[in-house]
């Protein structure tokens, strides 16, 4: 088996489950064990300020907490993008990672450029994504540093989709409920 950890998943319309549809998942884990990723493109309707205030000197005091997946949603992540990678907890991709909960959040703070705030993750059991991927219900692409912190506005789901051209560009227009359509 091939980890995704650091790849970008796709929901692609053969995924029913109303938790992923038309997202975009950063995985932050893949191996024997399953998996575990944040969707990034889920701001939810309150700030880092109202709802961890601690967290608000690395990510911002008004910035969005998003929705990172259905899994334990009052589990609190930080992904962020480190000047020194070794003061993260876990790297997935160049130089963005994990922030310690353990420590002092102000010298945290030093080493970071930018961080995001996620309630919930998203996880697979053993086996479970890669089923997921043999039945067509994610597309998998390279991580891109503009992608991983997208604002709360952007289409994310559809630029990337957009830059990757072909038929992929009709994917990135279909409507979030295509009986509409």
């Amino acid at each position: 088996m091939t980890s995704l950890k650091g790849r970008l998943l796709f929901a692609t319309p053969a995924l029913f489950d109303p938790n992923f549809r038309r997202t975009v998942v950063l995985v932050g884990e893949h191996g024997q064990e399953g998996a575990m990723g944040l969707v990034l493109n889920r701001p939810a309707d309150v700030t880092v300020g109202e709802a961890v205030p601690p967290l608000a000197a690395l990510a911002g005091e008004e910035s969005r907490v998003y929705v990172g997946g259905p899994v334990q949603p009052e589990a609190v992540l930080v992904l962020a993008e480190f000047d020194d990678p070794g003061a993260a907890a876990s790297i997935v991709v160049g130089d963005v990672g994990f922030a310690s909960s353990e420590g002092d959040l102000e010298e945290l703070g030093e080493a970071v450029r930018r961080a995001r705030v996620f309630a919930g993750y998203s996880g697979w059991g053993p086996g479970q994504l890669e089923a997921e991927l043999e039945e067509e219900s994610w597309l998998v692409e390279p991580a891109e540093g503009v992608d991983l912190f997208p604002e709360p506005g952007d289409d994310l789901f559809g630029s990337v989709l957009r830059r990757k051209g072909g038929t992929y560009r009709v994917l990135a227009l279909m409507p979030e409920d295509p009986s509409t359509n």
